[in-house]
């Protein structure tokens, strides 16, 4: 399944997420993330690029487990806010789209 972008606030993001049952906060479940990035698949994606300066921009996840459970990773955009699940949630953002 390809990747659904979509373009809004962050807020905007979330509450249309939280209305599609995306529950989860996985940004507390970072090394989860880390160590075994083939347990989630990327539905969604927002990205949110800040009016007048580039380090506002964010990207919120749209993210459901192997197990079933469906919830949000908020990440800055800028290469100075990264962590390293965002890193590996870009990369798997990279290889959806290539199925």
């Amino acid at each position: 399944m390809k990747n659904r972008y979509h373009y809004a606030s962050v807020l905007k993001a979330l509450e249309e997420l939280k209305a599609m049952d995306f529950i989860v906060d996985f940004n507390l479940q970072e090394e989860t993330i880390m160590n075994n990035p083939a347990n989630y698949q990327i539905l969604h994606i927002y990205r949110y690029e800040g009016e007048s300066n580039p380090d506002d921009e964010a990207i919120v996840y749209g993210i459901k487990s192997n197990t079933g459970e469906k919830g949000v990773f908020v990440a800055g955009f800028s290469p100075n806010s990264e962590s390293e699940a965002a890193q590996v949630l870009f990369e798997l953002s990279i290889k959806g789209n290539k199925h």
